[in-house]
């Protein structure tokens, strides 16, 4: 599995990059997506089933409809996420943000970071750039 990771300063255009870049990707082969949260916190939606049965201390709760299934985890460990990524077959994840993280980056903006491979690219060159990337281990 391929670590795809974007970095930039808020409102730098990281969502809309890493939204043009995934169905580049899906051609090549499945493609899981990581945002991490920083300061804001994801809400789910109160007083449904799902939500009460993550409360009581469900490990992984998941709601399905005819269209999609949403999980809860209690898991907050990018590793732990990164393996269960690979264990179900994607072959690339992109990470918007983890900026701390030494993988190989794509940088959006004005941003000055380590391990920069790829400065403001096109989705075109990602996919002919694939080789600079980390490979999950």
């Amino acid at each position: 599995m391929k670590i795809i990771q974007v970095a930039g300063r808020s409102n730098s255009g990281k969502t809309t990059f890493i939204e043009k870049l995934i169905p580049e990707l899906k051609k090549i082969g499945p493609v899981g997506a990581i945002k991490h949260l920083g300061d804001h916190e994801y809400r789910i939606e109160d007083g449904k089933d799902t939500t009460q049965f993550f409360q009581a201390g469900a490990d992984i709760t998941t709601g399905i409809d005819s269209d999609k299934s949403v999980c809860t985890m209690h898991h907050t460990d990018l590793d732990t996420i990164l393996k269960m990524y690979a264990d179900h077959g994607i072959r690339f994840v992109v990470i918007e943000g983890y900026k701390q993280r030494s993988y190989a980056k794509i940088v959006i903006g004005s941003l000055e970071i380590d391990h920069c491979v790829l400065k403001d690219p096109t989705p075109e060159d990602v996919i002919g750039a694939l080789h600079l990337f980390d490979d999950y281990k």
